[in-house]
């Protein structure tokens, strides 16, 4: 894990984006040490390309969207988790239209393909950014740090005013084993009172009982229910390693997030980006390379 990889085959999927409702096609595809994520709209003439940085977020409304001028790409949190979580620093990913197809509403449709296209690894070291001072972005009762740590730690507490979801609390310490097995199934979800207003502003056209749990006031109406007790909560911290991401490096902190989503967490990836005293760009040696967690790193106050 201290080098650098990237998608030993390409690996395509096809699916409904959830807000556009559009039909739409995208190929994940191998890239070269330091490329970092790409995003091409083929669809275009000339095709436009677009990197997945947290300095081209150009919208954060109900999902997190990229863009260069005129061009965009949204709801991309669900396939950058995917990434991140399979170990791809690098990928091109050639799509057809203004969306990233929905699938089932989780990042466990991605990180299947992915692990059947292979990884491998790009000859480079890779560059870890360790938190080195805490920041934090708080907006009303909203909140969310990311302090010190010897590991990727998401912490996550949502409250909402309903009896179906209530108060859930969840940490992860991220691995890619347990991210697999116990967060990438977790599908977005919302409520049936707001999807007609949704709708009348053009958003979630393409939303159905197939692709995300719905809320109704009587609880989730999906026949089969939740994959986890606590779906919704884990379903935020799937969002949140996706929108993390977007610091365009690997990290070591543990983030705490109260009502957090997709602005907040954009909003701390660019407080931490800006602060460059909060944190430090590190390579791991090969001898820390069966224990990337554990290492020793000069000079760290550890918080946690």
């Amino acid at each position: 894990m201290i080098f650098q990889q990237t998608l030993g085959n390409k690996a395509t999927f096809s699916g409904i984006g959830l807000h556009s409702g559009k039909t739409i096609t995208l190929t994940l595809r191998p890239a070269e040490a330091g490329t970092g994520v790409v995003f091409h709209r083929v669809d275009l003439s000339p095709a436009v390309s677009i990197e997945a940085r947290a300095a081209n977020v150009v919208s954060t409304r109900l999902s997190t969207t990229i863009g260069s001028g005129q061009t965009s790409v949204s709801t991309i949190e669900h396939l950058m988790a995917a990434l991140y979580s399979c170990g791809i620093d690098n990928a091109h990913i050639d799509i057809n239209g203004p969306e990233v197809p929905i699938m089932d509403g989780s990042a466990a449709p991605f990180m299947a393909e992915i692990a059947k296209a292979g990884v491998k690894g790009c000859g480079k070291a890779r560059k870890y950014l360790v938190v080195k001072k805490p920041v934090t972005v708080v907006d009303g009762d909203k909140k969310i740090s990311i302090i010190p740590s010897r590991h990727y730690k998401i912490s996550f507490d949502m409250q909402f005013a309903h009896p179906a979801v209530k108060s859930q609390y969840k940490s992860m310490l991220f691995s890619q084993t347990g991210f697999a097995d116990d967060y990438a199934a977790a599908r977005t979800f919302g409520f049936l009172s707001e999807v007609e207003t949704l709708k009348a502003h053009g958003l979630a056209l393409g939303g159905s009982l197939e692709n995300a749990v719905v809320i109704g006031d009587q609880g989730v109406l999906n026949e089969e229910g939740l994959r986890f007790p606590d779906e919704f909560v884990r379903h935020k911290i799937l969002d949140s390693v996706g929108d993390l991401a977007l610091a365009g490096y690997r990290l070591f902190g543990h983030v705490k997030a109260s009502k957090s989503g997709h602005e907040l967490n954009h909003k701390l990836v660019t407080e931490l980006l800006k602060h460059p005293d909060c944190f430090s760009l590190v390579e791991l040696t090969p001898q820390a390379e069966h224990t990337p967690f554990n290492f020793a790193l000069p000079e760290l106050a550890w918080a946690d």
